[in-house]
């Protein structure tokens, strides 16, 4: 192993003569360097932040109207501030000492400077109001009307241009607080398909109690909290939803993302990491420089871009009552961990970003270490893993000082945490099952000492160079990793790709620094708690049924040829294969976003509705004819479509029913209604896994370089977690968990299920026949 180069500034001897003092002018030309860095980094955020502060406005636009204000004051002898500033500069004591005319000039400036300021001020304020209005989702799929047209040309008109990736945020608007007596009368009608009549019956008298007495005045207090803060749920969200969890957030709250599916462009381990941390490094610094496009609607309509703040240089530190999210401004390393051992691996060196070849060269020095892990060290992330208040402990109690306080700070204070797995995975074309389901498997959890689930985001590579991420999720929803994840799978093969014996490109570094081996100090009392957070994460590692299959019978090509969106095709046939899997409906739980909200995350979709019900049970009944499936399909994919726009434009359920049980509990007041409510079990959990750079990607000309998705694991001990990407026109990707220790569920069973509902769905459209007509 080479250790770290101890570059020392000053040396010195005593001599006789006194004190000999060198200077190492290599050391100095490196801290010469790495300021010079940080200086940069400063004034980009300070450029960034001057940007983003005056958009739709923009520096160049104000040079304008100054030097059309100043020439105009020069040249044509007009005063811009019709003798306004002349009279306030008398009585100014600068005003002896500046000519007429340049009092003028500085007149013209002031004044075209407010016009600008006014100007920005206004634009900003109708595009407000502009992004504020939602009618657009709700016209006829793939048909915009003549309003939605015309306001879409005023929001283009209003956004200024080359907006970065933080303009839009003060122009977007709050999300807003639904009118209690609308979410209880959509909570009534979501919950009244899995409720019989006394049941039912029961709980429509409890919401009508809540309705018309408690609810009103904890409206009141949502409705101020609106008022003062940029979003009424997302903080709140954050803190009681993962911050205050105390158990394990691996499979829980964790998630994963898959690599290709069909190709690997390069079995070297070190080599597939060398460019995939570069990738990631580079992302980060366009992240750092607000380069990044922000996501838009229909290329026009803005989403939020918070979440992204806190992508890098973080880490979820335990406590005994509440996690909290560390995040640093600048990182300029990464961790890695091989076998038991954790390195810090600097990603600068000559005052730039380390080549992918270069980082190639760190990876295989630290593969290439024969040295054995120091006691306790090679279990240590499974604190991660297990309960929180042990870890949080543990923390205050062994790592608070010494070498275990700047190893723990290394890791912790990283750009990101990379493992560097023993073991070989990837999709088997022989062995499409076993293959698929243990790599989905590996990602979620691994050894469950083998990922630092506390940060933000663990890059993993195999030892056949597949690889995968694993994101912890308080921080930010999948979506925010996927759009990450998209950049590096985009870049690696086609952008900065490998040299013909699987290498990255260009060449070793010959005075390169090598990788520094933390160093732990870990006792025999801490090895006790180590060892006990790991029996819980493996027998909940253990407990997970994951399946993953490649569904290629067709995708959402033929899905919008049935004219029907292919989100809702899907969740109808989920409903479909549910049923069949346990002969009854569940509370069901699709993911939504409320991006186009400052700071807005996600609200959830409740896909069983009515609608969905009598769908199904016409499939199940032998005498349904097919136009009458084929109709109550069209309604019930309509009901759906309905309530997810609903979800996005800030009047779903669920977010608004969770922030009025808080601030209950902040009153003191008790409510059956809400208590039973947020009780309910969500035993079908599902989530899409949108392709937001599709640009990115050339599947037409290159389908192998299409991405496996991501999932979770299950959300109730006797249910399904279901994750599903569409790619392209013909694939879509799904992932399926459960628990073993749960007689209700099996993941491979419930596969089978979703396979044949999808046939029998496309089945009613009879897609051969119309074609053999025509």
């Amino acid at each position: 192993m080479a250790e770290a180069h101890q570059a020392v500034a000053f040396q010195f001897t005593v001599t006789p003569d006194g004190i000999d003092l060198h200077l190492c002018h290599e050391a100095l030309r490196q801290v010469y360097l790495s300021g010079l860095h940080s200086w940069k980094k400063r004034f980009i955020r300070f450029k960034n932040g001057v940007m983003t502060g005056v958009y739709p406005g923009s520096p160049s636009g104000l040079l304008v109207v100054l030097v059309g204000y100043v020439s105009t004051t020069k040249y044509a002898k007009i005063d811009p501030s019709l003798g306004i500033f002349t009279k306030l500069s008398t009585h100014l004591p600068i005003s002896k000492y500046v000519t007429e005319e340049g009092q003028r000039i500085v007149g013209g400036v002031l004044v075209g400077t407010g016009l600008w300021i006014t100007v920005t001020f206004v634009m900003r304020n109708i595009l407000k109001c502009l992004l504020s209005w939602h009618g657009w989702m709700f016209s006829r799929h793939g048909s915009l009307s003549l309003k939605t047209k015309i306001w879409l040309v005023l929001v283009k008109l209003f956004s200024g241009q080359k907006p970065m990736l933080y303009s839009f945020q003060s122009s977007l608007p709050r999300l807003p607080v639904p009118p209690v007596k609308d979410t209880v009368r959509r909570y009534l009608e979501s919950a009244r398909p899995l409720m019989d009549d006394e049941q039912y019956k029961r709980m429509e008298g409890l919401a009508k109690d809540f309705e018309k007495n408690l609810g009103p005045k904890l409206q009141w207090y949502l409705k101020l909290k609106s008022w003062w803060t940029s979003n009424y749920v997302s903080d709140w969200w954050e803190e009681y939803i993962y911050l205050r969890g105390r158990g394990p957030i691996m499979v829980n709250s964790n998630y994963y993302a898959m690599d290709f599916l069909f190709v690997i462009p390069t079995s070297i381990q070190a080599a597939r990491a060398g460019n995939s941390i570069h990738a990631l490094m580079m992302y980060r610094r366009k992240l750092d420089r607000a380069q990044i496009k922000p996501l838009m609607v229909l290329n026009t309509i803005p989403m939020c871009s918070s979440q992204y703040e806190r992508m890098f240089n973080t880490s979820r530190t335990p406590g005994v009552e509440a996690d909290v999210l560390q995040h640093v401004n600048e990182s300029k390393h990464i961790a890695v961990f091989h076998k038991g051992r954790f390195y810090k691996v600097w990603m600068f060196y000559d005052g730039r970003l380390l080549l992918p070849r270069e980082i190639e060269q760190q990876i295989e020095r630290i593969l290439m270490d024969k040295s054995e892990p120091q006691p306790g060290e090679e279990m240590l992330a499974a604190l991660t893993a297990g309960d929180r208040v042990p870890w949080a402990k543990a923390r205050t109690q062994f790592f608070s000082r010494g070498k275990n306080k700047q190893s723990l700070d290394a890791v912790e204070k990283a750009a990101f945490f990379v493992t560097l797995d023993d073991s070989e995975q990837r999709f088997d074309p022989d062995n499409p099952v076993q293959s698929l389901d243990s790599y989905g498997k590996s990602l979620l959890h691994g050894k469950c000492y083998d990922r630092w689930f506390d940060k933000s985001f663990n890059l993993i590579v195999f030892k056949n160079g597949t690889m995968g991420l694993n994101g912890e999720h308080s921080w930010a929803d999948a979506p925010v990793i996927g759009h990450l994840w998209e950049h590096v799978l985009s870049s690696d093969p086609v952008r900065l790709g490998y040299s013909e014996d699987g290498h990255c490109k260009g060449n070793p570094h010959p005075n390169l620094p090598g990788p520094q081996r933390l160093q732990w100090d870990i006792p025999e009392e801490c090895q006790t708690v180590i060892d006990s957070s790991l029996k819980v994460a493996q027998a909940l590692a253990d407990d997970v049924d994951m399946h993953i299959f490649p569904f290629n019978d067709f995708g959402k090509g033929l899905i919008k040829k049935c004219k029907t969106s292919p989100d809702g095709f899907i969740q109808l046939a989920l409903q479909l294969a549910h049923f069949r899997d346990k002969g009854k409906f569940c509370l069901t739980y699709e993911a939504s976003m409320t991006r186009l909200f400052r700071e807005g995350r996600t609200e959830t979709v409740r896909s069983c509705t009515i609608q969905t019900c009598d769908f199904v049970r016409a499939m199940m009944n032998g005498k349904a004819t097919r136009e009458e499936k084929l109709k109550l399909l069209r309604t019930a994919a309509e009901k759906h479509q309905d309530m997810y726009r609903l979800a996005m434009t800030g009047n779903g359920i669920d977010r608004h029913l969770f922030c009025l049980y808080l601030v209950s509990k902040y009153l003191g007041e008790d409510s059956a209604f809400l208590k039973e409510v947020l009780s309910e079990p969500w035993r079908l959990s599902t989530s899409q896994t949108p392709l937001q750079q599709a640009e990115l990607f050339d599947l037409k000309r290159h389908p192998e370089y299409v991405t496996s998705g991501g999932g979770f694991g299950p959300v109730a001990d006797d249910g399904y977690g279901v994750s599903y990407i569409i790619l392209g026109e013909d694939f879509i990707n799904f992932h399926i968990s459960s628990k073993h220790s749960s007689p209700e569920t099996d993941s491979h069973r419930f596969g089978n299920h979703i396979k044949q509902a999808m046939l029998e769905i496309l089945e009613l459209f009879q897609l051969d026949n119309k074609a053999k007509d025509k």
